[in-house]
């Protein structure tokens, strides 16, 4: 379910695809490319050295930055228009302008700020990783914290973490795309977070807590034949005699005992629990379920093409230098 809309204006629709920094970025237009028998890539217009009035971040670094998150598409293009100071010390204005190489999408500018730790940028209302490394804070709190069940592999190399809502359609959706990362990437370690929205979904924190009781006395197999029971049963949880039907069917498909689930979904201790992985979801910015984390990058699930998710992962972890098959 999103959590709150996604701003995406016309030609930088493309852009903001798979890389929610620029969802929430302000745009312009800018000149398109001169009108042919064919599409062809547009030609940027050249850069007023007037417009890099600020220090920091430099041009390397933007497009450092912008290497790592749009690396993995071969027809993205773009060019630092201005660096600009603004009337606070240590904040620059970065004017990025971006195109597909297909000439199909017209140019469009986007806008951000950088604060000066170099670490972030404020994006619209949004406060997003930024830097040489952007993503790298982010992996190492998934690391540490991210403790729901999983398959594959044991290492965190490459971590792929989903934080999903039982309750939310568009995560039963996503399922057929995790199966599939599964299967392309065995050397993953593919982790599901429960991310319970209870105001819209009544019924998500109970499935989650089933779901860390399933894991806790059946482990992570038992788990994901739980998950993929409750998905498949998903509307039994939009009233609440559906719900005890539902998560006990899920339950006993999974091998284990419905009573005994229920009790440990009621300790104060499985509460905790899901606050905590909701808390986590929090703490890095997700906004939205299904959302995938690849090694501490954001890529949102609902409405993404497979093979643009397998590009993003492949691409990451080129980056990081870890086998992704």
């Amino acid at each position: 379910m999103i959590r709150r809309s996604t701003r995406i204006a016309g030609a930088a629709a493309l852009a903001v695809l798979v890389l929610p920094v620029y969802s929430a970025l302000a745009q312009e237009q800018v000149p398109a490319a001169p009108t042919a028998a064919a599409p062809a890539a547009p030609t940027f217009p050249k850069p007023d050295p007037a417009n890099f009035t600020a220090s920091a971040p430099t041009q390397d670094t933007i497009n450092g930055f912008l290497q790592t998150s749009w690396g993995y598409d071969p027809d993205r293009m773009w060019q630092v228009q201005a660096i600009l100071k603004t009337p606070v010390e240590g904040i620059s204005k970065v004017v990025v302008l971006i195109a597909d190489k297909s000439g199909n999408q017209k140019p469009a500018a986007l806008q951000f700020f950088a604060l000066p730790d170099g670490k972030h940028i404020i994006a619209g209302d949004d406060v997003l990783p930024f830097g040489d490394h952007p993503y790298a804070d982010a992996r190492a709190k998934l690391q540490q914290q991210a403790d729901g069940a999983y398959k594959g592999a044991a290492s965190k190399d490459l971590e792929l973490v989903e934080f999903a809502d039982f309750q939310c359609p568009h995560c039963k959706d996503a399922q057929a795309n995790m199966d599939k990362l599964a299967v392309d990437f065995p050397k993953a370690r593919i982790v599901f977070q429960n991310y319970p929205l209870e105001r819209i979904h009544p019924a998500s924190s109970t499935a989650a807590s089933y779901g860390a009781c399933v894991t806790k006395l059946g482990g992570s197999n038992a788990f994901f034949q739980y998950a993929s029971a409750v998905f498949d049963a998903q509307d039994g949880l939009s009233s609440a005699d559906g719900v005890t039907l539902t998560l006990n069917s899920a339950v006993t498909k999974a091998g284990l005992d419905p009573a005994k689930v229920a009790a440990c979904a009621a300790t104060p201790a499985v509460h905790d629990q899901v606050e905590a992985s909701v808390k986590l979801a929090q703490d890095l910015n997700i906004n939205q379920t299904p959302t995938l984390m690849v090694n501490g990058r954001q890529v949102p699930l609902g409405g993404v093409p497979y093979e643009t998710i397998k590009k993003i992962v492949e691409y990451q972890a080129k980056i990081d230098g870890v086998a992704a098959q």
